[in-house]
């Protein structure tokens, strides 16, 4: 596993971490911008990305991963093909920001994969103050699955963690910032 942490970081160094002045999307200003959706798209980081959260969620009984659109959607995608591919499959359910307007009306899409109840992982990309992330886990909750766990690429260790931990939940991440830089440098 700590060969694919390495090779992972060094990509999302080169595609996704940029330094310079940036306002994120909880509002807060940065000097450093993480858009994982660079290396998410790319072949290999998705296969390492969908690799370590399926070693990540190994011993978690799980039956599915899902996570707000448009950030987790890449992440869906290759955690439920490489769980395919170890002979563990899950499902994949993605959260609308917005629901449909129209058939089902619904927040949650991929519920046919699911029974009332199901044990499932919400995945993110990066977590800050883990707004969205909360309001994406009580949008499944409300679609009556049981998040089990959460888990995302970069935690920047801004808050978000302890957001999440007071919502009742455990944040898994494969790098926080300082991991990340570390382990692409070696």
């Amino acid at each position: 596993m700590n060969d694919l942490r390495t090779r992972l970081a060094r990509l999302l160094v080169e595609k996704s971490y940029r330094e310079g002045d940036f306002t994120l999307t909880s509002g807060r200003k940065s000097d450093y911008y993480f858009d994982c959706k660079q290396t998410a798209l790319h072949a290999e980081g998705s296969w390492l990305i969908g690799s370590l959260f399926n070693e990540l969620l190994r011993d978690v009984p799980v039956v599915g991963v899902g996570g707000m659109t448009l950030g987790a959607d890449p992440l869906i995608s290759a955690t439920t093909v490489i769980s395919h591919e170890r002979g563990r499959p899950l499902a994949g359910f993605i959260v609308r920001k917005q629901p449909k307007g129209h058939g089902t009306d619904q927040y949650v899409e991929g519920l046919a994969n699911f029974a009332p109840g199901d044990p499932v992982a919400m995945l993110e990309d990066v977590v800050t103050t883990g707004g969205s992330l909360l309001k994406a886990c009580e949008r499944v909750e409300a679609a009556g699955l049981r998040i089990v766990a959460v888990c995302t690429v970069l935690d920047r260790e801004e808050g978000g963690r302890q957001a999440i931990k007071d919502a009742g939940y455990d944040l898994i991440s494969i790098f926080t910032r300082k991991e990340l830089v570390d382990a692409a440098r070696s």
